[in-house]
């Protein structure tokens, strides 16, 4: 199959590149670089698979020759990111989000959207299902992502009903592995960041919220999956084992080698206490779950910060 993906030098879309290449198809990986990297790519660069575009999709594209799928994936996605960049999120999300739905319209291609957990918002159903419709504050710090990914999932239905449009919606929770931008802001890197560098791991409130962490090679599995199924509407994809936040720091600790030191600072606003996908859907109809273990998962992602640390400090000297 021929693809075009955006978002594709980022965290998830540069591991799902490898993946579809790795199973035979072309892609044509489309990203503005806003907060995505061309390190992430920079091993495909010889690949005969694979090309690459640099665009902005909230403006329109073109693409010459068939196309077979559109996968969206583009998008700020750590906290950090979309509170520096609100309005683009919104843009990615609603402009962004039509533009390829048209261009897999245009060419009668399937569509992916890579939606996200923060569609419940601070959930008052445990663990989350895909019929729950979400407790958002649509005015709050956070809503220029919510409320960007509820309206991109809002649209593609909305293109599914209309024109039947083969699409599916992924929505995606707590996602970490290789390539994640270490000053991101997002629990992952920066629990390991700290710990290496042997500082004290910041927990917001009291570190009894709890999240689920999937590694990053289940999830892209799970949304190869999805992209060749036949379901419309959202599903989970996440790991459903869920633990607190200082439990989570413990382990980071545990695997780095670092003392297990805290600094306790305030939650942010509208930050979700319980984060946790209900999967059922995600194993009846696509016969997916994820496999790989927190430690080893963990493990690989330390060894990646790691190595990546030990390269600019050599590039340095």
């Amino acid at each position: 199959m021929r693809l075009v993906m955006s978002g594709a030098a980022g965290f998830i879309g540069s591991h799902l590149c490898d993946r579809l290449l790795a199973d035979g198809h072309f892609v044509l990986g489309v990203d503005n670089l806003l907060t995505g990297s061309l390190r992430n790519l920079e091993h495909l660069a010889s690949h005969p698979g694979f090309a690459f575009l640099r665009h902005d999709v909230t403006q329109p594209l073109q693409v010459d020759g068939p196309v077979d799928g559109v996968l969206h994936l583009a998008s700020p996605a750590s906290p950090k990111d979309y509170l520096q960049y609100p309005i683009e999120t919104l843009e990615v999300g609603s402009a962004g989000t039509r533009n390829l739905l048209e261009l897999a319209r245009r060419h009668g291609a399937r569509f992916l959207l890579a939606s996200t957990s923060e569609c419940y918002g601070d959930p008052l159903e445990h663990p989350q299902r895909e019929s729950y419709w979400g407790n958002v504050n649509p005015v709050g710090p956070r809503s220029c992502y919510d409320e960007a990914k509820r309206f991109a999932e809002a649209m593609t239905m909305a293109y599914h009903r209309k024109y039947g449009l083969r699409t599916n919606i992924a929505r995606i929770f707590n996602t970490y592995g290789p390539r994640m931008q270490l000053d991101d802001g997002r629990v992952v890197p920066s629990f390991i960041d700290q710990a290496l560098r042997g500082k004290p791991v910041t927990i917001y409130g009291d570190g009894s919220q709890t999240r689920s962490f999937c590694y990053v090679s289940d999830l892209v599995d799970g949304l190869v999956r999805l992209m060749f199924s036949d379901e419309r509407y959202p599903v989970n994809l996440g790991n459903p084992a869920e633990m607190t936040i200082r439990e989570f720091a413990e382990c980071v600790c545990r695997l780095t080698g670092a003392k297990p030191e805290f600094e306790h600072h305030p939650l942010p606003e509208d930050d979700p206490q319980r984060r946790r996908p209900d999967i059922t859907k995600a194993r009846t109809l696509l016969g997916w779950e994820p496999r790989v273990p927190l430690e080893e998962g963990l493990r690989l992602t330390i060894e990646y910060f790691r190595s990546h640390a030990r390269a600019g400090a050599d590039r340095f000297c």
